[in-house]
């Protein structure tokens, strides 16, 4: 069955493009009976609240927080992802742009929809009322699920606060237990589920996108209960931090249920996908989150030129494709995640494979090191050398010139941080370089349109640049910031299949047997590998290792934000991120050859990322503290 697509787009608002939010007036100039006591206005109500909603997506940065334009420190840049010019090793969110304040008011604005709808309900068809009660519910609970997942517990608050009051007290509500605020969240989206229906409107929630957000929360929920080790207990007796282990199997269980309830409402996008053509994979994969009719789309955010936009392309093309602005390659995906994918060559210990008896292995071009990659990488991650608006995207470290009698020797010993040698190599500070006369005559750029520059951070300083989300036809006079309104895709039915996946493990793990789940897994984990060109496993036997799902929702939802919290509830940042330095892959030019090679070293720039283990639960802010005597404050702050 054919799904239009969930878009969230404000009707009745008059939109500018420094801001998402809808200019209505305040309810004590507006009266109630404007805007509830018809269709319209309850539109117009919910359409503001959905505009409201804290996404992290095209405009949101761990350092400016949601809805900014300028993105200096994206994502990816903070999950080993990708590395950034501007990303200097790890981080939290900025307390001063917590999401705290915006996602208390707007759980205002749904409470007070929730309380005053009823008085105007002889208007509207039982069934009206029901169903935007659980849109509101539904926004609740999402915004619930942004507090807790940041914060843990948090003070719970279901109806309007009235201020002035008569009782200040009544103002002064503590921190609920975490475990009370995603049974809070399930009980919202299940009565959405319940009420909403099947509903192709633009710009609504359905109830199966509550059934897809419950399956996100309930899997966050059953990670929190098995794997954090933090607890924080207030006065009151209150687990403001941490859920009982115990908890683990009920949590999971709501997130398989949950997912189950999309199957056969949504699918895989495979829009001329064909088994075993390479090709036809990899453009399949580049088209899903361009096709706004796909049915693999649950719940996505529109923008839209000139009323609401963002400047993606612009920061984020190759340094050869940039714009007037002149930004550009803001996210250069790591080796470490390239080295994810299936299709490369790789050692022993699953690192890329780039020499062969100590000595360099040598490609006539530098795809060619890529050509058996499976299809999902070439449409996540631009490669040095492949085609992307027409164009080879040209990214090298440099020109080697010395002598390849006998082979080429590393340049550097393995693991070394040190600069690379000057000698035999010819290499560009910046994009205004000299070109080297090559041994026939001929001339090249030494690193190529799109770097690696030795001082420029606008290039691919990783060797890689990102492919995801770039519009593959927007004209370069056209990438230029603010610019950008291709949709944000917030869930799609891979991240379900994966949730899925992932609490059928965890349920076979903690010895569930109701049900077969491992084959479950195996069968959710097989529709998404066969879709992106990987190897299929070959049994649920071969699924023995919850790490292989994590791996797989790794490659599958890179650069869509949503591995920063994964890392978060499966507690393995602090793991992942102890003096890190992630990897990179430099492409050179060996001018007696005709040849490249390739050198896997970490970053040039030394940066290291340590996680703090206190950043798991972040910091609320000081002003909201002081504001209450009941408000506790995280551990370590």
């Amino acid at each position: 069955m054919k799904k239009t697509i969930y878009i969230l787009i404000c009707f009745f608002v008059c939109w500018t493009s420094a801001c998402r939010k809808m200019d209505i007036p305040p309810i004590n100039i507006i009266q109630d009976k404007d805007v509830l006591n018809n269709a319209g206005g309850v539109q117009a109500y919910m359409a503001r609240l959905y505009s409201q909603l804290p996404i992290e997506d095209f405009r949101y940065s761990p350092q400016r927080g949601l809805n900014f334009f300028w993105i200096i420190s994206p994502f990816p840049a903070g999950t080993g992802e990708a590395l950034s010019r501007d990303q200097r090793g790890a981080m939290q969110e900025n307390v001063d742009e917590s999401p705290w304040a915006e996602s208390y008011s707007l759980i205002r604005d749904a409470n007070y929809f929730m309380e005053n709808l009823s008085k105007y309900s002889g208007n509207f068809t039982e069934a009206q009322v029901n169903s935007w009660l659980g849109e509101a519910r539904f926004i609740r609970a999402a915004t619930y699920f942004a507090l807790v997942k940041r914060y843990g517990g948090v003070p719970l608050v279901d109806k309007v606060l009235e201020y002035p009051t008569p009782d200040p007290e009544s103002l002064n509500v503590p921190r609920a237990s975490e475990e009370a605020i995603y049974d809070f969240i399930a009980t919202d989206l299940d009565f959405a589920y319940q009420n909403m229906d099947e509903s192709n409107q633009v710009g609504r929630a359905n109830k199966y996108v509550a059934a897809g957000f419950k399956s996100r929360a309930m899997l966050y929920a059953g990670s929190i209960a098995k794997y954090n080790n933090i607890t924080l207990v207030d006065a009151a007796g209150n687990r403001v931090c941490g859920i009982p282990s115990a908890k683990a199997v009920t949590y999971f269980k709501a997130a398989y249920d949950a997912a189950v309830l999309l199957e056969n409402k949504y699918s895989l996008y495979k829009n001329g996908w064909k088994a075993g053509d390479k090709a036809a994979q990899y453009q399949n994969f580049v088209d899903l989150f361009f096709d706004k009719g796909s049915n693999e789309n649950v719940f996505v955010r529109q923008y839209h030129y000139p009323e609401s936009v963002h400047g993606y392309d612009a920061y984020n093309v190759p340094r050869q494709l940039m714009g007037a602005n002149g930004y550009s390659s803001e996210v250069n995906p790591t080796l470490d995640y390239v080295e994810l994918f299936d299709g490369i060559p790789k050692n022993a210990d699953g690192t890329i494979k780039t020499t062969t008896g100590g000595k360099y292995d040598l490609y006539t071009n530098t795809m060619d090191l890529f050509a058996n990659a499976e299809p999902r990488l070439r449409a996540t991650v631009i490669l040095p050398g492949d085609q992307f608006k027409g164009q080879g995207i040209e990214i090298r470290r440099g020109i080697y010139t010395g002598s390849s009698a006998g082979g080429i020797s590393p340049l550097l010993p393995a693991g070394s941080t040190a600069n690379y040698p000057t000698n035999n190599i010819v290499q560009s500070s910046n994009a205004s370089q000299t070109p080297y006369t090559l041994p026939d005559g001929s001339t090249m750029n030494p690193a190529g349109l799109s770097g690696i520059f030795t001082g420029d951070g606008t290039a691919a300083i990783s060797g890689f640049s990102v492919r995801k989300w770039l519009v593959p036809d927007k004209p370069t006079s056209e990438v230029l910031e603010n610019r950008s309104d291709q949709t944000w895709i917030e869930m799609r039915y891979a991240e379900v299949l994966l949730n899925r996946a992932e609490a059928a493990y965890e349920l076979n793990d903690l010895g569930q047997n109701d049900k077969n789940y491992l084959q479950d897994a195996f069968t959710d984990i097989n529709q998404i590998r066969e879709r992106a060109g990987a190897d299929l496993l070959a049994s649920a036997a071969n699924l023995n290792n919850i790490d292989i799902i994590r791996k797989e929702r790794r490659k599958e939802l890179g650069f869509e934000n949503k591995i920063w919290w994964d890392m978060r509830r499966w507690r393995t940042v602090d793991k992942e991120q102890n003096s890190t330095l992630y990897r990179v892959l430099m492409p050179f030019y060996s001018a007696n050859d005709k040849k490249y090679f390739f050198d896997a070293r970490t970053d040039e720039r030394n940066i290291r990322y340590t996680f703090d283990v206190r950043w798991y639960y972040e910091q609320i802010p000081n002003g909201e503290i002081q504001k209450s005597q009941k408000l506790i404050q995280n551990p370590g702050y």
